[in-house]
């Protein structure tokens, strides 16, 4: 769905404090490194505490990537909190074209329209708060938003982020990796694309 051959894709994430923004982003770095693409990760915000809005960021291409700045026009939007849609007026600075994943439970075409996106912007929503309820008995999305993510970066499969997400985090209960791992997939499964 987005296309690295004529340069860096940016990502930018909006999130809230314990959400798993930052993780996330570190995890999609992580895995596209793994895949052979260059990378960045790296998070902004402000008094650390658990619910405040925070932003992290992804660079990704297929070569050498020299700008250290933040993402200010977005090729992808992650809205992590649904809450964010309105208050965190996550389509600022973004490209016309860009695709924007989004946390929620309404209908996808509502959303679109809530969100007033321009007629070449993608859309995917997925209900990760949900997914993750179900599957972790926590609000966790990032889980469920990684595996939507492998619609947006066609060369990497939710399996891949699956897999990733069981070696990095060993120290956890087997049951809980497995938990996650069903979070991820769904997200794949569950996404709907406007």
């Amino acid at each position: 769905m987005v296309d690295m051959t004529d340069g860096a894709v940016e990502v930018r994430w909006h999130g809230r404090g314990g959400q798993g923004a930052k993780s996330a982003s570190a995890v999609l770095a992580e895995v596209l490194f793994e895949g052979g693409k260059y990378v960045q990760a790296f998070p902004e915000y402000g008094a650390e505490r658990q619910g405040a809005p925070i932003r992290a960021y992804n660079r990704v291409s297929s070569r050498p990537i020299r700008r250290r700045c933040s993402v200010q026009n977005p090729d992808v939007v992650v809205v992590v909190d649904p809450t964010m849609v309105e208050s965190a007026n996550p389509c600022e600075g973004c490209r016309d074209d860009a695709v924007y994943l989004v946390n929620s439970p309404d209908n996808a075409e509502a959303l679109r329209e809530r969100m007033g996106l321009p007629e070449s912007a993608r859309l995917l929503a997925v209900d990760a708060t949900k997914i993750t309820l179900e599957e972790l008995g926590q609000n966790r999305p990032n889980s469920p938003l990684l595996g939507a993510l492998s619609h947006v970066f066609a060369d990497v499969t939710a399996e891949a982020f699956a897999d990733h997400f069981a070696s990095k985090m060993k120290n956890l209960s087997p049951k809980l990796i497995e938990a996650n791992r069903r979070a991820i997939m769904r997200g794949r499964e569950e996404a709907v694309l406007v």
